[in-house]
């Protein structure tokens, strides 16, 4: 049987895969009837598949099946979809006008799936921003509350000082000057009758 699969490719942790056509007892990366196209699972998304789409149908027609990765694949590039309008015999402008009027819509749901996450980037950077700024914020008002204690700190240990001065200055100056003037009057008297 024929079947429709990925071969990898590739270097390490970045792959490659080929869409192939080939006997389901093949191995995976081994020998294949023809090669369909590429799927870039690291690719933007507009990127990720090519695919020829008349030999996909070829291959389809004559009985081939896919694998379930690769008929998501199929399916997301429309292919299957105009496999079936082909297989019930649809006459081909009404298929052709059913496949524009699909891919408008998976255009459109790309398109809104695309500006969702670019939204959702948008709001983790504005959340980032105001996190780092109140970090910043609060670092501030941490510093100047700070800078505050010790000022006031600064300022008791001034006022206790002044307060200890004072206390001193109470009890000593009223006996201190006179103790110190009477010897050395009492010095200064014997010498000048001497």
């Amino acid at each position: 049987m024929v079947k429709l699969r990925l071969a990898r490719q590739g270097r390490k942790k970045v792959p490659i895969y080929k869409i192939v056509a080939t006997d389901s007892r093949s191995r995976r990366d081994g020998r294949y009837l023809e090669s369909l196209g590429q799927y870039r699972p690291s690719n933007e998304a507009g990127q990720k598949v090519q695919i020829k789409e008349d030999r996909a149908l070829y291959w389809l027609g004559v009985g081939a099946q896919p694998s379930d990765t690769v008929r998501s694949l199929l399916s997301g590039e429309g292919i299957l979809l105009k496999w079936h309008l082909e297989k019930k015999k649809i006459e081909p402008a009404r298929a052709s006008e059913i496949f524009t009027i699909w891919k408008a819509k998976r255009d459109e749901k790309l398109a809104a799936h695309a500006d969702t996450k670019l939204a959702a980037a948008k709001a983790r950077e504005d959340e980032k921003r105001k996190a780092v700024a109140k970090k910043l914020a609060d670092a501030a008002a941490a510093e100047a509350a700070a800078l505050e204690a010790t000022a006031a700190a600064e300022a008791s240990a001034n006022a206790e000082a002044a307060a200890s001065i004072e206390a001193v200055a109470e009890v000593v100056p009223s006996e201190a000057p006179q103790a110190i003037e009477e010897p050395v009057a009492e010095a200064v008297a014997p010498a000048v009758e001497g």
